[in-house]
Parts: C-alpha cells; structure tokens; sequence
C-alpha cells in the first residue's frame, strides 16, 4: 500500500507543478495544511475523497490518473484545447515531439 500511495503523492506533485502552483498555494485553495500536502506528495497520507475531489478540480486533472496513473478521455480532450491555442510555430514543434517520443517506445 505505501509503494501505491508514493506513486500518487509523486503524480500530485508533478501535477502541482505543472500547472505552476507551490505546496502552499495548493494547500490554500484546498483549505488544508501545507502539512498535509507534503504528507500526500511523500506517499505518507492517504487522501479522502473529499479531498482528491477538490484537488483534481484544482489541479484540472482526472482522479483516474492521480489514483492509476491512466490519463482519461478528459484529460486527453484538455490537452488537444491547450494544442489548438498554440501558434502554429510552436505546434509544428509539439507535433515533432510527439512523433520522435511514439517512433522511440
């Protein structure tokens, strides 16, 4: 179970700085402790629902993916709108990143 809750404490805190936001200010707009934050990105607190429902809605990710590691239909339809805002320069240059990264696996 800690081997679990360490895959999704690092998943929470990749995503929290993905989208730019320090423990404190996440610890903030979830109206709980930095504590319990950092207890969560170290795999050492499991999360209630309650608590994942509100961090998922913050984070704007699936709690498939902060649970399983499984990206979800959600997910993927946010990541092409985020695409579709791109220059056409910078999506070129996404779009060779992701043919490199598929022919490699």
């Amino acid at each position: 179970m800690s081997e679990k809750l360490k895959e999704i404490g690092l998943r929470i805190s990749e995503r929290r700085r993905e989208v730019g936001l320090t423990q404190e200010k996440l610890a903030e707009q979830m109206d709980v402790s930095v504590q319990m934050i950092s207890n969560l990105e170290r795999g050492n607190k499991a999360i209630r629902i309650d608590n994942l429902m509100r961090l998922c809605e913050i984070l704007d990710i699936s709690s498939d993916y902060i649970l399983t590691g499984t990206r979800s239909q959600d997910d993927i339809s946010a990541a092409v709108r985020n695409l579709a805002r791109l220059s056409e320069k910078d999506f070129k240059l996404v779009e060779l990143l992701i043919e490199r990264m598929t022919n490699e696996k």
